[in-house]
């Protein structure tokens, strides 16, 4: 996990890193374009100012005094830091703001050669000086005054931008390791719980937080982990009823065969019929733990063609001469499922509620009922939720013959994997009828 939290923090960083330089590059990019274009601009204005002072200028025979009152007047005018030299490169005027700026440090002005020889330097309004006449370029090759004067000097340089997106990159960096390290601590939880559960605490449950992807991992995990607790307790209580119902058949086998030898022709032909009923009770005990434990390992059974509800009654209802009646009804479902759970209402019904037994099947609304009706003692009302579970039986009832316990708990599975729903009514007049419903639509 260490290993995984490294590599997402490292791509983090180096998606960061591709982002910085690629903003600085057009950034950049930018800043040359924009310098470009105001260098044109101001060569071209700087020009054109040269060009109309050089008409207005006395001519270079005229005597300094009146080129440089000439000189001072358009500096005013124009309110240009203006200067200017002789054939020579001598200084022989030069206005006092451009002598003030000049004086504050290395003056950069721009220089337009005139016609008869002469040098005007001008500075841009607000320049900083950088350069003066003397000691800087001539003509064209003159540089010429800062284009973004809103940023520092270093900033134009690229020195400073590339200071603020180091710094830059280093605060996002140190900020992505805690959104980082907060998701592989979820996910080192979550591997931590699965642990845990494989272990053997079943009981155990991971946190669920948020509403992203690992959120939805956990849910789903916990739902997994509920599931298959449901299923391995319901495995164990199973295994252990099953081996406690297993007991009282087997020692009556072993009675029965250990007294065989002593006993006399009559008293051996009753234990071979105690043998071959513990022997089909074994039976059916096994088919039954059988048919429950893989109903327990899935969520809805296979739907295949539709069954004939009231076809299917009638078939099982002559086995146990059981009256049945309704309206022909088909749902989708499996028949030999939906045959074992009808078998098994008749044969409980016929077990525990004498003779009078009748199966009745109609249509309720998008649903199909069959109730499966008898007149025995009847079932307490707060006992009629407890008998569907598995190897439970009321009381008086343990020894009832030809019972295993497991009867009405495959009922509910059955019921409940067709997506339907069994239940335990009085019967008026005395008695029970067990009803099932089941869906006329196979449900999504």
């Amino acid at each position: 996990m260490k290993t995984l939290t490294l590599r997402i923090y490292l791509t983090v960083v180096a998606v960061l890193l591709l982002f910085a330089f690629g903003s600085g590059w057009l950034f950049q990019r930018q800043l040359d374009q924009e310098r470009s274009r105001a260098d044109t601009v101001l060569s071209e204005r700087m020009a054109a100012w040269g060009d109309l002072i050089q008409r207005s200028l006395p001519p270079s025979t005229e005597a300094v005094e009146e080129q440089s009152t000439a000189l001072q007047d358009w500096s005013q005018r124009l309110r240009l830091p203006l200067a200017l030299d002789d054939t020579q490169g001598q200084r022989i005027a030069a206005s006092e703001s451009f002598q003030r700026r000049h004086a504050e440090g290395s003056a950069r002005a721009f220089a337009v050669r005139l016609d008869d020889g002469r040098t005007l330097w001008v500075m841009r309004p607000g320049q900083r000086p950088g350069g003066g006449p003397g000691n800087g370029p001539r003509g064209d090759n003159a540089q010429p005054p800062s284009v973004l004067p809103m940023l520092p000097p270093f900033f134009q340089r690229g020195v400073g931008l590339v200071i603020v997106l180091v710094i830059l990159f280093v605060a996002v960096a140190a900020g992505a390791w805690p959104a980082v390290r907060r998701l592989t601590r979820r996910l080192q939880a979550l591997k931590r719980g699965v642990e845990q559960f494989g272990a053997g605490q079943l009981h155990h449950r991971v946190e669920v937080s948020g509403r992203d992807e690992v959120a939805a991992v956990a849910a789903s995990f916990n739902l997994a982990a509920e599931r298959i607790e449901t299923l391995v307790r319901s495995h164990q209580s199973l295994l252990a009823n099953a081996s406690h119902e297993l007991r009282s058949p087997l020692a009556r086998l072993k009675m029965a065969v250990s007294m065989m030898e002593v006993a006399t022709p009559a008293q051996q032909a009753k234990l071979k019929t105690e043998i071959d009923t513990n022997v089909a009770e074994l039976d059916a005990l096994v088919e039954e733990v059988l048919l429950a434990s893989r109903l327990d390992a899935v969520q809805r059974v296979e739907l295949h063609e539709p069954v004939d509800l009231l076809g299917l009654a009638a078939e099982e209802g002559a086995r146990v001469d059981a009256g049945v009646e309704g309206e022909g009804v088909s749902v989708p479902g499996d028949e030999r499922l939906l045959r074992r759970a009808l078998r098994n209402l008749l044969e409980n019904a016929r077990r525990y509620g004498g003779s009078d037994v009748t199966v009745l099947v109609r249509k309720a609304g998008h649903r199909a009922t069959v109730q499966v009706c008898d007149r025995g003692p009847g079932v307490p009302e707060e006992l009629r939720g407890r008998i569907f579970e598995a190897f439970y039986r009321l009381p008086g009832h343990a020894e009832q013959a030809g019972g295993v316990g497991l009867g009405l708990s495959l009922v509910k599975q059955i019921a409940e994997r067709h997506g339907g729903q069994v239940r335990c009514l009085p019967r008026e007049g005395g008695g029970s009828c067990f009803e099932l419903q089941l869906p006329l639509v196979a449900s999504a």
